[in-house]
């Protein structure tokens, strides 16, 4: 059994919908025969993965939608909320899973960080927040998706920006599972999804055959989709390379830095390299 809203003719909307995990999860759905809209940017991308969602949806190109949408901006948010209900009657799932990762410095350029601060934290809070309610006031079982990340949670050094952007994607999707199961009516829930090293572009950093170590995006998606199914909130994707219960030696790890009161980001401090490693091997 999947969860009711994975059904024929159910909607599902999906962010950076165009390639990756985006694209993996839209092919998912458009093959369970649901309405399907992916929104991204880039016309010939965005025309290219309608395409190919279309010719695997049982019920083509009249089940798709595919939209130039910049998260960054409210009101393009709110036009693509208003385009879905339009086109399909409303939205059954949302995916807020638009992201970049173009790399950033702690005293690097303030445009690189509002970029990456306005697609990663603030596409997720526009999303969330302009969807929801009308998902709720329809009534029907649903769920919203934000695609987090590990490095919101254990935050290692060398990007900055973006941890801080995924951080905030993990406060912000708590917070907002705690007012949806409280929501007079609701039948939403809200899950955060933290992939594992996934073979997409925006991890390929020049490569062009996927690493031994990274799952694909489709194995990514489906194990998604089982913990979904499950009711998991936290969805913690192992990969090929670190099984669940090494990221969660590191995850208590990055928490006991503050019940511990070790400096900040102690797993890389020298001084700490050796309790580290005791610490892994002994959970």
């Amino acid at each position: 059994m999947s969860h009711p809203a994975m059904s024929p003719n159910e909607v599902a909307v999906i962010t950076g919908g165009a390639s990756g995990l985006g694209f993996a999860a839209a092919m998912r759905f458009a093959r369970l025969g649901m309405k399907v809209c992916i929104a991204d940017l880039g016309t010939d991308r965005l025309a290219e993965a309608g395409a190919k969602l279309s010719s695997a949806s049982p019920g083509g190109a009249a089940d798709i939608m595919a939209m130039t949408v910049d998260v960054r901006r409210a009101e393009e948010v709110s036009g693509l909320e208003v385009a879905v209900q339009e086109r399909f009657g409303g939205t059954d799932i949302l995916m807020n899973n638009a992201g970049i990762q173009p790399g950033s410095q702690m005293f690097g350029p303030a445009e690189n960080w509002q970029r990456i601060l306005g697609v990663n934290l603030w596409g997720v809070i526009h999303g969330s927040q302009i969807f929801a309610p009308r998902m709720i006031a329809r009534g029907r079982p649903g769920f919203i998706i934000n695609t987090g990340s590990k490095q919101g949670i254990t935050t290692p050094p060398g990007d900055p920006a973006y941890n801080v952007s995924k951080a905030g994607v993990k406060a912000f999707t708590e917070a907002l599972q705690h007012e949806l199961r409280n929501a007079a009516g609701s039948k939403i829930s809200a899950h955060l999804f933290i992939p594992g090293f996934v073979f997409t572009g925006l991890t390929a950093k020049g490569r062009s055959e996927k690493p031994a170590a990274a799952w694909t995006p489709e194995q990514t998606v489906d194990f998604m989709i089982e913990r979904v199914t499950a009711g998991d909130f936290y969805i913690l994707c192992p990969d090929n390379d670190v099984p669940r219960h090494l990221d969660e030696r590191r995850i208590l790890w990055a928490a006991g830095d503050i019940v511990e009161n070790r400096p900040a980001l102690s797993r890389w401090h020298p001084d700490y390299a050796e309790a580290f490693a005791a610490f892994v091997k002994g959970g």
